[in-house]
């Protein structure tokens, strides 16, 4: 048996369609059966990771969970990871690439937040891969907004390249590990196959809706304003720019991770923008 946390998010959602596929044994938590918009068929379970009493019940007879972490929860991490190794024996962890093998390197709120999960399930007894996860396609979802409005989308250095990944690749891993021998101790870092700039992230999404689209670029000081209107706090703000700057200059490498695992091309962000067309129609 397996328990999929985090299942009503974009990437839960392709691991439950890749265990489907599979025709294994699982069930998907959820804080709220009723609005969670699963297949049919799928055994979904009430539970909230925020809240470590409330998955004994999703936890019963369960031998692998996929973990799907949100970093308002840190305060429980402790006794989830102590929840389920009481039951399970296998975790595979959806973690995010950028994590120095220095324990002591200092990080921003995200990355310290996946590395201090990724700690406790080491020194526990589970068996564990972690799924490090680069760049989500996905996140471009957050321009759809702009795209429906006047076709323009603003950001920073006119955009970051990177190897995005589409989520259904990055699911397809966490499947494999969760129902295949051979992966325990694995630190998987997972890109898409190429680099794509800002301009052709914009070309791609435009040629999938049929739409002229284009991208342009704010300024250091513009970015900061909203970041900060968004996030309240400027520190976080020019910490992010930092690290944009940072990517900007020297990109991240695609990773061949994907096609190691799974003998399979990586799905590139013009495909992932074809499957993900209406959401920006």
């Amino acid at each position: 048996m397996i328990l999929v946390t985090g299942a009503t998010g974009r990437i839960g959602r392709q691991v439950v369609a890749e265990l489907l596929d599979a025709d294994v044994d699982f069930r998907a938590l959820a804080r709220d059966p009723a609005k969670a918009s699963l297949p049919e068929g799928v055994d979904v379970v009430r539970g909230d990771l925020s809240d470590p009493s409330s998955l004994e019940p999703a936890l019963e007879e369960v031998e692998s969970i996929f973990l799907l972490w949100a970093v308002e929860s840190d305060e429980s991490a402790p006794a989830v990871i102590e929840a389920i190794g009481r039951q399970a024996s296998r975790v595979v962890y959806l973690s995010a690439m950028g994590i120095p093998d220095d324990p002591a390197a200092e990080l921003d709120p995200i990355l310290s937040s996946h590395r201090r999960l990724e700690q406790l399930v080491e020194r526990s007894e589970l068996e564990w891969t972690f799924v490090r996860a680069g760049g989500l396609a996905g996140n471009t979802l957050g321009w759809a907004d702009d795209i429906r409005a006047d076709g323009v989308v603003r950001e920073p250095f006119g955009g970051v390249p990177r190897a995005l990944v589409h989520e259904r690749d990055v699911a397809l891993i966490a499947a494999r590990a969760l129902t295949e021998d051979g992966h325990q101790g694995r630190r998987y870092e997972v890109t898409g196959p190429e680099v794509v700039s800002g301009d052709e992230q914009v070309q791609a999404i435009a040629d999938a809706i049929d739409r002229p689209l284009r991208m342009e670029a704010l300024s250091r000081e513009e970015a900061r304003e909203r970041l900060i209107a968004t996030m309240g706090d400027a520190g976080t703000a020019d910490g992010m720019l930092d690290a944009w700057a940072g990517m900007a200059a020297d990109p991240d490498p695609p990773t061949d991770t994907f096609e190691r695992v799974t003998g399979r091309r990586g799905s590139t962000f013009r495909e992932w923008a074809r499957d993900h067309a209406r959401d920006f129609a």
